[in-house]
């Protein structure tokens, strides 16, 4: 049996609307970012809302995704252990790796601090998700052989996976006590834009990236 006229007519809408629709959502389609670190992103000893994740989310709008997946007191071996599920729930476009301070603090060995960053990297790559890393330095009191290896684990991470990068997160901050907690560690919430002024121009231009 044929269609007729009518029922053509009607079929091809709805063919049509729907085309329309799957247009408008695939271009309205949010990106999602998970930001992965410690204290300094999951706003430690100030209101979450002041923190830089959140006037992130703020500044880029309901377009992007924030998801802030940071825990304080984190360490690189908890963030590699958590990442695979975060990954897997979360499908993030892009990751910005925000770890490996309170490995510094504990005195742990910089090969194992870079053998899990790597690993994350990896992870990251394998379900094609953009990554972004921040760098840290740690107090010298530390010694200079120590601290030198430390800082040197970030610095060749990003030129081996060529990363959007970020040598020292706190710098400038870090020397200014006003913009520092009571323990002269955790920026405060004053300090806040001025980091957010530090990762955003690299998150905006990972997100204009043509994909």
């Amino acid at each position: 049996m044929g269609l007729t006229t009518s029922t053509f007519k009607q079929a091809l809408s709805l063919f049509f609307l729907l085309f329309s629709l799957s247009i408008c959502t695939t271009a309205t389609a949010k990106q999602t970012i998970l930001v992965w670190g410690d204290s300094l992103s999951a706003a430690y000893g100030i209101p979450v809302e002041k923190g830089w994740v959140n006037l992130m989310r703020e500044t880029l709008g309901e377009d992007v995704n924030i998801i802030n997946g940071s825990i304080s007191g984190e360490t690189t071996k908890g963030g590699l252990t958590r990442l695979p599920a975060a990954l897997e729930t979360h499908q993030p476009d892009f990751i910005l790796i925000e770890l490996g301070a309170n490995d510094g603090l504990r005195g742990l060995p910089p090969k194992v601090t870079r053998n899990n960053l790597n690993k994350m990297i990896k992870l990251s790559q394998e379900k094609n998700v953009s990554i972004t890393l921040l760098g840290m330095k740690i107090p010298p009191n530390y010694g200079m052989a120590y601290s030198n290896q430390f800082e040197k684990v970030f610095k060749d991470l990003a030129d081996e996976y060529q990363l959007p990068f970020i040598p020292f997160f706190l710098e400038s901050i870090i020397e200014d006590l006003s913009l520092l907690q009571e323990d002269e560690l955790h920026p405060t919430a004053e300090a806040q834009p001025l980091l957010l002024k530090k990762v955003l121009p690299i998150i905006q231009a990972q997100i204009k990236k043509p994909t």
